[in-house]
């Protein structure tokens, strides 16, 4: 697998700034990759970035980590979650830290927030739950292309426009007419700057693109179960924002999903119930 750029969009990504990783976050990622991890060094780490390490607890008490007892500190959290499982909810929440400073995209970090929680939760209704962390950060960074082009391009107004009447799908497809790339893109290049797994930068990269992607070999089944589990989590944050609208991102994948997951209608209905709740 591989993502492929036109000579348009590398010319365009020139002027297109990806926000770099913040410093904690790179000591972070250098420290857990060590092949005995400083446990002691890595609390210090989180702790040194007050924002990020409130995030991080606020993230792992949340709805889509349903736990007995709230975890009160970074150490309870690395202790609790081991670090396979907190790198990803690291990398998430830095993200939203460093790229969400504009205020007019409150709503939009909301319903991304949204997105991740379902996610979870969804991965854990599938039985995957060894997808869940994952699936919580591909939520949250899966549309990070968004509030970056909307930095860089003064006319972007009229895509969100776009994307409210029609869908992301048709959306993407006049974010490529107009600027020669588009969110998927810009997402998939960050998500790659910044450290995420392989598979999750081709999950994003192919989100818009998924006629045939069941069977194509583009996406491995980790993949394709990472993306099943995110189409699901969009389709439940937008029946819940609009219970009588038609969700044509939905509709274009639907079959596929179900055939996918082995699931049939009703299986899906309690699904998107459990996430909605």
């Amino acid at each position: 697998m591989a993502i492929t750029l036109t000579k348009a969009e590398k010319s365009i990504l020139k002027n297109v700034s990806i926000p770099p990783r913040p410093e904690v976050l790179i000591q972070f990622s250098q420290e857990t990759k060590k092949a005995e991890p400083d446990i002691s060094k890595i609390a210090k780490i989180l702790h040194a970035d007050v924002g990020i390490s409130a995030a991080v607890l606020q993230v792992v008490n949340s709805a889509a980590f349903r736990r007995n007892r709230e975890i009160e500190s970074i150490d309870q959290a690395i202790m609790t979650l081991g670090l396979k499982r907190l790198v990803p909810l690291v990398k998430a929440v830095a993200l939203k830290a460093t790229v969400g400073q504009n205020e007019g995209m409150a709503s939009f970090w909301e319903s991304q927030t949204a997105t991740a929680e379902c996610a979870s939760m969804i991965a854990n209704q599938l039985d995957k739950s060894n997808l869940a962390n994952h699936a919580y950060m591909l939520g949250l960074f899966h549309f990070v292309g968004v509030p970056i082009l909307v930095q860089h391009f003064d006319d972007y107004q009229k895509i969100l426009d776009t994307a409210e009447e029609y869908g992301w799908d048709h959306a993407a497809t006049e974010e490529m007419a107009a600027y020669k790339t588009n969110h998927a893109t810009i997402g998939s290049l960050l998500a790659a700057q910044w450290g995420l797994p392989k598979i999750m930068v081709y999950v994003i990269y192919y989100m818009h693109d998924v006629e045939g992607i069941f069977s194509s070999g583009e996406l491995d089944s980790t993949g394709l179960g990472l993306l099943s589990i995110l189409k699901i989590a969009r389709h439940a944050t937008f029946v819940k924002n609009n219970p009588s609208a038609e969700d044509p991102e939905w509709l274009a994948v639907k079959e596929d999903i179900l055939d996918f997951l082995t699931i049939d209608e009703s299986e899906l209905a309690d699904l998107i119930l459990v996430a909605s709740d």
